[in-house]
Order: structure tokens, then sequence, then C-alpha cells
């Protein structure tokens, strides 16, 4: 009767969503990230020639973790899973007025056990002078 009850576990698993933390096939699948603050959140366009470093405030940010900026993803520094940076120029905003930034986090490679794995958070608005 033990490996039944093995079984009946593990059809749980996968029959539930798959929760990440509990199914050992799960193991690449990379965490949704959660966006919070931008530092800094208004910059003037004059600054973007010089290059204006902004920092994503957040959680379950990871290496391969993306600053999207009014669509166009730029590779980030992650300084850890709260924290990415990345250096804005005009290059990637053209003028001035309202920006979307997002987080974008590739999925892993989880195979077809139904695991979530990465995502996109929702927009904050960095305000260009």
């Amino acid at each position: 009767m033990p490996s039944r009850l093995w079984f009946v576990v593990l059809a749980a698993l996968f029959l539930s969503g798959c929760n990440n933390t509990l199914n050992p096939f799960c193991g690449s699948a990379r965490p949704a990230p959660l966006i919070g603050s931008l530092i800094p959140s208004t910059i003037s366009f004059s600054q973007l020639s010089q290059g204006v470093v902004l920092t994503v405030n957040g959680s379950q940010f990871v290496p391969s973790s993306e600053i999207v900026v009014n669509g166009k993803a730029l590779a980030a520094t992650a300084t850890s899973a709260q924290q990415l940076k990345v250096t804005l120029t005009t290059d990637v905003i053209s003028g001035p007025g309202k920006v979307d930034v997002k987080v974008m986090t590739p999925s892993g490679n989880t195979g077809d056990v139904g695991c979530s794995s990465g995502g996109t958070t929702t927009a904050l608005v960095l305000t260009v002078n």
C-alpha cells in the first residue's frame, strides 16, 4: 500500500498546478518577480544624455531578470534578489513623458510538468521631465 500512497501524492502535485516549492521536478523554475519602487522616480531628459542609473527595488529577482522600459528589454545588473540596476540613456528614452518600467524574468527549463516559471511584473511609472 505505501507505493500506492506515493502515487497519489505525485498525482496530486501534478494535477494541482504544481506548487513549485513541493514538486521536485520544478527545481529549475524561476520565481515570478515583484516590483516595488524606482529610484529615482523622476528624472530630467537632459540627464539621459549623460546616462542615469535606474534602481528597481522589489523581490524575487534573479541574474537573468531584465528591466523592460516602454516595451524594450534591457539587460540589468542584479545586485541582490531585491534590487536590479540599469543605465538609461537617450537610446532607450527618446523624450520627456511617462515611461512604463517593468521587470521580466524569463522562464526556466521546467519541462511540461505544470510548473510556473518566471513572468513579468505590472508597470511602475518613471517620469521624464
